[in-house]
């Protein structure tokens, strides 16, 4: 190269560099204002979701509370019905749900409308089958608790009132598709009306059978019944009657091919969800068969409430940034779903510490919402420092986990939590609550920070390492494989 080259080459440079320097100013300078507007879109979708789940919540309280008045007895029997039975079958078809966060966030953002509604049906089916499938854990609730060790007298009357929950068990296979699917598409509002329509008729038809018409607890049961298929009707009714132009177009024969790919996402994501929640019952299990238990199982109960209900803010975020994810990614766009990124987990984690410093102020006030016991609030004194925690990783784990969901990392993810949750973090706290017989504190510590908090920085760093651009590629050739002729001409 000789020095005239040499020379053009330099002034060639020095352009680029100019330019290269000027956008990156330029969008140093701009991004407070590229904060506000992801924070709006992301918030159009948390807002709604944190409600729509404290309403589901409050329903499931004031279930309790209506059998809490008919009796001890009839209290634990809907309890049991509702936290072991209906628990483990919420978790699992919620968790195959997710897998339209990936699917239909991704076909909205690439405008691939058509799709989104043929993706629902393809989930309708799929949970109808799994529906049928767990049907003998109801049909058999009574020996399925008892050989999990309830006295049989409980056992059997938990097994009669979770016959009648079936119904509820079939609503799921149709409210959490119709919920991702309008979720996916930024409707988030209809959700949330519908959910406090179904709170209000809820409570009200709790009073009426439980009152006057004296059903007892088969009448709370039945009211569960009512209100969740009311959330179906009504987003039903939404989706099919012009509320979705563009997304639903009536029912569709393509509904039932590609169901084998879509069961494959679809356990993959339940899987990644079950392992999450059942993960702390686990922890009341074993800190249930400790020594001189009931103190700690109370302190660590009135734990977990506080704690169940924070978690609906993070499982807000949740939501929302697996749909801005999957939005943007299913756009072209691997820029915009790692700002998304960052913006959710930065707002979930601002809150996530006004939290933590809420519990370390009133730590010694915590338990008098739920007990007048000294030894329960001295208990729940000294577990509150770990409830903050427990709390602040909560603020940052489940917003990692909707990026993945977003990004369609169901099954690598579901692997991190049988590794992190099960294989490291469960046996810690063994080690530490039984072995060392250091109590529940020891138990909680070791899941804690040998679970959930490694679970976490694998996550942070798997999102921090990404190759955005690269998944925004992944999204497209994926919604390709899916894709049909007939969505090419809308």
């Amino acid at each position: 190269m000789n020095g005239d080259e040499a020379s053009a080459l330099g002034e060639a440079k020095v352009p680029l560099l100019e330019d290269r320097n000027l956008r990156d100013d330029h969008e140093h300078r701009d991004l407070p204002r590229r904060v506000w507007i992801e924070s709006k879109k992301l918030w159009h979708i948390v807002g709604p979701s944190i409600f729509s789940r404290l309403v589901s919540y409050s329903m499931l309280v004031i279930t309790q509370a209506f059998a809490g008045h008919l009796g001890d007895h009839e209290l634990a029997a809907i309890s049991i019905a509702n936290h072991v039975i209906v628990g483990f079958d919420f978790g699992l078809m919620l968790g195959m749900a997710s897998a339209l966060e990936t699917l239909c966030g991704q076909a909205f953002g690439a405008k691939k409308y058509y799709m989104l509604g043929v993706y629902m049906q393809r989930s309708w089916i799929v949970l109808t089958m799994c529906c049928v499938l767990l049907l003998p854990l109801y049909l058999f609730a009574s020996p399925f608790l008892k050989l999990l060790g309830q006295p049989a007298e409980l056992a059997e009357f938990s097994g009669e009132v979770s016959i009648w929950m079936i119904p509820l068990h079939f609503s799921f296979a149709f409210q959490f598709p119709l919920q991702m699917f309008l979720q996916s598409q930024l409707k988030t509002r209809i959700i949330a009306w519908v959910s406090f329509l179904s709170l209000i008729v809820h409570a009200f038809i709790s009073w009426f059978f439980v009152y006057k018409l004296q059903w007892g607890v088969i009448g709370t049961a039945a009211t569960v019944n009512f209100s969740w298929w009311i959330l179906v009707f009504g987003l039903m009714g939404y989706t099919v009657f012009g509320g979705c132009p563009l997304t639903w177009t009536g029912f569709s024969t393509e509904a039932f091919s590609g169901l084998w790919e879509y069961l494959k996402l679809s356990v993959a994501s339940g899987v990644m969800l079950c392992l999450e929640n059942w993960y702390y019952v686990i922890l009341i299990l074993m800190t249930a068969n400790l020594k001189d238990a009931e103190i700690a199982v109370d302190a660590l109960s009135i734990c977990m409430t506080i704690n169940e209900w924070e978690l609906m803010i993070p499982l807000g975020f949740f939501a929302g940034a697996g749909v801005r994810v999957a939005n943007e990614l299913g756009a072209g766009n691997g820029k915009g779903a790692k700002f998304a990124t960052i913006v959710s987990v930065v707002t979930s984690i601002i809150i996530g510490i006004f939290f933590w410093m809420l519990i370390m102020v009133f730590h010694n006030e915590l338990g008098y919402i739920f007990s007048s016991s000294p030894a329960v609030l001295d208990a729940v004194n000294k577990l509150s420092l770990l409830l903050a925690f427990t709390i602040l990783l909560n603020s940052v784990q489940p917003v990692l986990s909707g990026v993945a969901v977003g990004s369609g990392w169901q099954s690598y993810v579901a692997c991190i939590n049988l590794g992190c949750y099960y294989l490291v973090g469960v046996p810690l706290g063994f080690l530490m609550g039984w072995y060392f017989d250091l109590g529940v504190m020891a138990i909680w510590a070791g899941m804690i920070f040998g679970g959930t908090a490694l679970q976490t920085l694998i996550l942070l760093i798997v999102s921090l390492r990404c190759d955005w651009e690269k998944e925004a590629e992944k999204a497209r050739l994926h919604l390709s494989k899916w894709d049909n002729p007939k969505s090419q001409l809308n």
